[in-house]
Parts: structure tokens; C-alpha cells; sequence
């Protein structure tokens, strides 16, 4: 069990601070009052001290939706065994200077530094992931990677453990590096605790991939027809002369448009399209895994095992699992 400071024979307990800044989104906040801050009376001993700091006593959050009052003054950071530091959806702004400062003192004597999404935006602002490993949510990595180049950017994952310092990826993926968190520090019997009473599966590992939506193509696109034809014929031993052959063009000049128009190949957009047809097949009934390979186009389970774990860091098995366990929750609530 990690523990803060100790006074003579009597550990106290470790402190977890919440850096809360204008704009600061509610629910990664709230990720982070749920996972440290709430009495855990089912549980035979308390788990942290937890404060929530602002640089001001009057705090706007996120859209100005509402404000945050009455919480503790930057000073607390300086007490904190673990800071965190919750997401913003205006990461582009520059953090102020009471925030960076508080995050480098706390780097300086070795606290440990948590970020919740685009939260991570003000530890490199901060000059603290230098040359370190992590992560961000996948819609803002492209701007981390230009603005840090030196940070060592893994976007495709649910969160980062390098050293002291920790980053996750978008929205609830904070909840899982918190459990990670709360295992670490507990053992995995207290992090099952709480998961059981957040609802939320006790531990998805760090390394699997984040869930990325990839946008459809706009509709203007000249290739839209064929794209359409071919997502009708999936299951079928659907190839590239076959879709050059339809969109009446050779294969060269096809590859070309695919290049142009979606930044991809025509085998890389029917295998992705493949995939995701084997994905909504998981999620949606209890068919064999060969059967759902053949369905989509993939040929064999292998086949559909390697790609799916290439696309989502799981299994078949572990993906269905993971998403026909959420369906059965919103049944019973």
C-alpha cells in the first residue's frame, strides 16, 4: 500500500490533489472525486485524503455550465503525494502560470502526476514529459505530437504508467487508469471493490487500444458509389481488381483515388471495413467466432483474431465479453 508522509509510528494517509482550472471538464473531475474522494464505508479502511485546488476562489467550468466555489487554494498542491490534473476541451490554450508552476514543484520532489485526457497537454506544457511515454484522447494527438515531438506519444492505448508520471486517454478511459491507480496502491481486491460500485469493469489493461471512430468518408467523395456497393458484398470474395473493376478503372488508378480522396489503399479500406463489420457481429448476438470470420469477409478466425487484436488490442473473446457485459448493465438499470 502506498502512504504519504508518517508522523512517528502513525502513516498518514497518501494525498491525492485535484487541480481544478477554468474550463476544466465536470466528468473527468467527477472520475477523480468518485475514484479518491468519496467515504468507501463498505470498505474496512479509508483509501486517501482528497482535496480539490484551484488557482481561484471562483472557478467556471467547462462552457460555463456551472462554477466551482469553496475549494482549496493552489498551496494545497504543494502537499499532494499524487496531482492530477483533469482534462480541458481548450487544450490549444496556454495553462496559467500558478497551474505550470505547481506541476513542476510537484514533478521536482517526486509526486506523482496524473492526467485525464487532454489533460496531459498541460504536463508537457509543463515540460515534465520530456522525452517520457504517454498518452492523450486519440482526437488531440496529432496536435500533441506536433506541438512535443519529443514526447514519446503512444495514442493508441488507454493510458501511459512511465515512471511517476501517468496518462490516459479520452473521458473514461480516466476511470481505468484510476482503478490502475487504486490497484497499485491497494491490491486488486480493493480496486475490484470499487469498480463493483462504479459499475465499471474491475481492469481493462492499459495496453488496449482506444476505440476510435473513423469518419466516413465526405459525400462527395467520387468513390461514394463504389464504397457503398462493395460495404454490400463484404461477406464475399470481394478484391481490388473486383473494385476496380466496377468503378470501371484499373487497379493503378484506383489505388491512386483511394490515395487521394481517403488517404488509404483499397485493401487497407476493405480489411478495415471487414474488421468493423466482424466488430458490430461481436457485439450483436452470440454467433461462432468462424462463423462471424466467414461473415465478414475474413476467411478464419486466425485471421479475424489477428486483425482484431491488431485494430483493438483484444480478442475476440475479450471484446465480446467487454461489450455484451455493458449491454447487460443498461438492461438492468
Amino acid at each position: 500500500m502506498t502512504q504519504g508522509s508518517s508522523h512517528g509510528d502513525h502513516p498518514t494517509l497518501h494525498k491525492v490533489v485535484v487541480i481544478v482550472d477554468e474550463n476544466t471538464n465536470p466528468f473527468e473531475l467527477g472520475c477523480a472525486t468518485e475514484l479518491f474522494g468519496l467515504p468507501r464505508p463498505e470498505l474496512s479502511c479509508e483509501l486517501y485524503e482528497f482535496k480539490l485546488c484551484s488557482p481561484d476562489a471562483h472557478t467556471p467550468m467547462r462552457d460555463a455550465f456551472f462554477a466551482l466555489t469553496s475549494v482549496a487554494g493552489m498551496e494545497a498542491a504543494d502537499t499532494a503525494d499524487t496531482l492530477i490534473i483533469p482534462s480541458r476541451p481548450d487544450f490549444d490554450v496556454p495553462r496559467r502560470p500558478a497551474v505550470l508552476d505547481a506541476i513542476r514543484r510537484a514533478h521536482a520532489r517526486g509526486a506523482r502526476l496524473v492526467s485525464f485526457c487532454s489533460g496531459s497537454f498541460a504536463l508537457a506544457e509543463a515540460g515534465v514529459l520530456h522525452q517520457r511515454r504517454a498518452t492523450t484522447h486519440w482526437q488531440c494527438a496529432d496536435t500533441m505530437r506536433i506541438r512535443y515531438p519529443s514526447i514519446r506519444l503512444e495514442p493508441d492505448v488507454l493510458f501511459v504508467n512511465d515512471g511517476h508520471i501517468y496518462t490516459s486517454a479520452g473521458s473514461a478511459a480516466a476511470l481505468d487508469l484510476g482503478l490502475h491507480i487504486i490497484r497499485h496502491d491497494h491490491g486488486a481486491e480493493i480496486a475490484n471493490a470499487v469498480s463493483r460500485r462504479l459499475v465499471f469493469a474491475a481492469h481493462r489493461d492499459g495496453g488496449q487500444r482506444q476505440f476510435i471512430e473513423r469518419p466516413e468518408p465526405p459525400p462527395s467523395t467520387s468513390l461514394t458509389p463504389l464504397l457503398t456497393w462493395a460495404r454490400q458484398r463484404l461477406q464475399t470474395p470481394l478484391t481490388v481488381a473486383d473494385l476496380a473493376a466496377r468503378a470501371a478503372m484499373s487497379p493503378a488508378t484506383l489505388h491512386r483515388r483511394f490515395r487521394t480522396e481517403l488517404d488509404t489503399t483499397p485493401l487497407a479500406w476493405l480489411t478495415t471495413e471487414r474488421v468493423a463489420l466482424a466488430r458490430r457481429l461481436l457485439e450483436h448476438g452470440e454467433m461462432r467466432i468462424d462463423t462471424i470470420a466467414q461473415r465478414s469477409g475474413l476467411g478464419t478466425a486466425a485471421n479475424l483474431r489477428t486483425l482484431l487484436r491488431r485494430e483493438t488490442g483484444l480478442t475476440p473473446t475479450a471484446y465480446r465479453r467487454q461489450f455484451t457485459v455493458r449491454t447487460h448493465l443498461h438492461a438492468d438499470l
